[in-house]
């Protein structure tokens, strides 16, 4: 075969690449990331380079405008290398690594009665061991199995090679004075997990984390008390090869992409753990447990199994309920030998964030219908009780997370949180994170825009933009008829901040896709959704919805507002008390068994539900009283509201 050199530049970099290699293959190896949140289908046009020179093939250029091939524009993802190249190398859009706080804003509380002497399968036992003599030449591994049995209690006794290693000359260096950090359980033998000098009982942590397709949450716990002792969050680092599941599956089953994805979200994990460890004053060492919760496809990711079967017809999972491994086998920052244990999943499209929400939100032990709601990329939705359960999962879309939106962006520094618009000059009132100049809008803010248009009637239900309002703010654009959220010398940006049509109906889709999710659970079981007596919502973005827009949009059945309660990140919750109890991480086990799967894509009810919500509220406008109610009553005109606008 024959192999070429490929040019980068500025970098001046040159690497050597087998014909056939795409771009972005040749690009890593030449350490040169390139951002590719549609895992490198050649959808985004994010990876789009210029070939200054050489001979390459297009795959495809759907992304690309005919004069930007005639400028030597290619995409990286879809471009093979056919002799020798120079490819310039545009600056890459950088991915915000930081939230706005890596921390929540209320303080977390321990979410159970915690005795570690019943609840806690990782224990730490401070022994002072009787030393041999030519009268008692017990062996060093018996003789520590004999303290552990005469004082505590425990016995038999396992361990592993590595600490029988290391066992000899440390209980002489410490003159026999040890902690063993024992992992127990009611039907294992105990684990001897490590073996340190002197009293180190009140160094014994675990970590509760959660693996988000957006952003990766961690929980350092003091497995002494059950008390958080800190706690960090950051964006995945897979979202440059893929926004969402899909994209990432798909750029798992090329090449190496499958150990490439791991070893990004092993990364993220490792900088949060060394954070925690860094505000808590320990080492990682210290750290003899973790739990996780995470979607199907981010377990998968996390643990490096193939996903590949999760996006195919019938939807199969290789597996729902992994076994517990070691933290050495995943290259995860914390005492080599420490279990790691993902909490199960359910389905496909159905995983350990929802099985960890549903027992960490009260849903598993309620007598009240309630309907338990994750919105995100992939809409996850529980309906029951204490008795029985049924789910089912709906692809929203990255839309309320602020992707497939022109200006859309997560919610850090700059984003558009809210909106209000004046019902008689039509303008709008916006606050911005972080009370600057906006860069764009978040997920938050774009359902508040998308209600204040609407119920303003600057757009009608089926999401159109009037032309006959006499606004500068309605406009022609690139794809159609705009809206003006901020001017270019209001934005941080220097471009003007716009919601396009194709944007609207991205959300439209969006918010369909949860809506119809949500009824076709209900009409399944001979539910009304108006019978419902409390909807739970979890996950970050949930936090921050404003339940009056959400409604206005019909994302959100049209309820009393007190039904309704905003849980925050119910994944990790869940996978911090699973950390704490063996009784709750059987309970989670439970839930999982017990709840029964709806697969959406069996019959045409979802789709019928899907395309009747692709209106605001929705075509059947008795379904949304309250809607009707201020179409009718007339919109107050809105001046100014709180805080500080663009």
């Amino acid at each position: 075969m024959s192999v070429y050199k490929v040019r980068f530049k500025p970098s001046n970099q040159t690497v050597l690449a087998p014909a056939g290699t795409l771009l972005h293959e040749a690009a890593r190896s030449a350490g040169i990331d390139l951002n590719m949140p549609c895992g490198g289908q050649g959808r985004c046009g994010r990876c789009a380079v210029i070939v200054e020179d050489g001979n390459v093939r297009r795959r495809s250029s759907l992304r690309l405008s005919v004069a930007d091939i005639e400028q030597g524009f290619a995409l990286a993802c879809q471009t093979l290398v056919e002799g020798d190249v120079t490819v310039v190398v545009p600056p890459q859009e950088k991915i915000e690594r930081r939230l706005t706080t890596d921390k929540t804003a209320a303080r977390v509380e321990i979410p159970l009665a915690y005795e570690p002497a019943r609840d806690q399968p990782v224990r730490a036992f401070y022994l002072e061991i009787e030393p041999p003599s030519l009268a008692d030449q017990t062996d060093d591994w018996s003789r520590l199995q004999r303290a552990l049995r005469r004082r505590h209690g425990i016995h038999p006794l396992t361990t592993d090679l590595q600490t029988l290693r290391a066992m000899g000359p440390l209980l002489r260096k410490a003159d026999w004075r040890v902690t063993a950090v024992l992992e127990t359980d009611t039907t294992d033998t105990p684990r001897l997990i490590d073996l340190l000098p002197g009293d180190q009982t009140d160094r014994l942590f675990g970590v509760a984390i959660d693996v988000g397709t957006t952003s990766n949450v961690v929980y350092l716990v003091d497995l002494s008390t059950g008390k958080l002792a800190a706690e960090a969050a950051d964006y995945n680092g897979q979202i440059a090869r893929g926004e969402d599941i899909i994209s990432r599956i798909v750029y798992a089953s090329k090449n190496d992409g499958l150990r490439e994805l791991q070893g990004m979200v092993i990364a993220t994990l490792n900088r949060l753990l060394a954070r925690v460890c860094k505000r808590a004053r320990i080492g990682a060492q210290s750290i003899y447990r973790a739990v996780v919760a995470g979607n199907s496809t981010m377990i998968h990711l996390f643990l490096g199994v193939p996903p590949q079967s999760i996006r195919l017809a019938p939807y199969i999972t290789v597996v729902n309920q992994p076994p517990p491994v070691w933290a050495s086998q995943l290259g995860l920052g914390i005492h080599p030998r420490a279990t790691v244990d993902c909490l199960p999943c359910v389905a496909s499209y159905m995983g350990a964030d929802i099985t960890a929400g549903v027992v960490s939100s009260g849903l598993a032990d309620t007598d009240k219908l309630t309907l338990f709601m994750d919105i995100g990329t992939n809409g996850e939705i529980v309906l029951g009780n204490r008795d029985w359960l049924i789910a089912c999962a709906c692809s929203a879309g990255p839309a309320f997370e602020g992707a497939g939106v022109e200006h859309g962006m997560r919610a850090t520094r700059g984003a558009i949180e809210e909106v209000w618009i004046n019902s008689q000059t039509f303008e709008p009132t916006c606050r911005v994170i972080g009370n600057v100049n906006p860069r764009g809008l978040c997920g938050s803010g774009l359902i508040s825009l998308l209600a204040e248009l609407f119920v303003t009637g600057v757009m009608d239900k089926a999401g159109n933009l009037r032309q006959d309002l006499g606004t500068p703010r309605i406009r022609e654009g690139g794809h159609g008829l705009e809206y003006v959220v901020a001017w270019a010398d209001e934005t941080d940006t220097g471009r003007d901040i716009v919601l396009t049509k194709v944007d609207v109906d991205n959300l439209l889709r969006a918010k369909a896709a949860i809506y119809a999710g949500y009824t076709v659970l209900c009409e399944s079981v001979g539910v009304d959704p108006a019978d419902v007596e409390q909807v739970l919502i979890g996950g970050a973005f949930g936090q921050y919805i404003n339940v009056e827009k959400a409604i206005q949009i019909g994302l959100l059945p049209d309820m009393p507002w007190e039904r309704f309660q905003f849980l925050g990140n119910t994944s990790v919750q869940g996978a911090y008390m699973a950390l704490l109890s063996r009784d709750v991480r059987r309970k989670i086990a439970e839930a999982a068994s017990k709840m029964t799967y709806l697969e959406l894509s069996a019959d045409n009810t979802f789709y019928h539900q899907f395309t009747s919500a692709l209106f605001l509220p929705h075509t059947d406008m008795n379904r949304f009283p309250s809607v009707q109610a201020v179409l009718a009553n007339g919109r107050p005109v809105t001046e100014t509201v709180g805080e500080s606008t663009h």
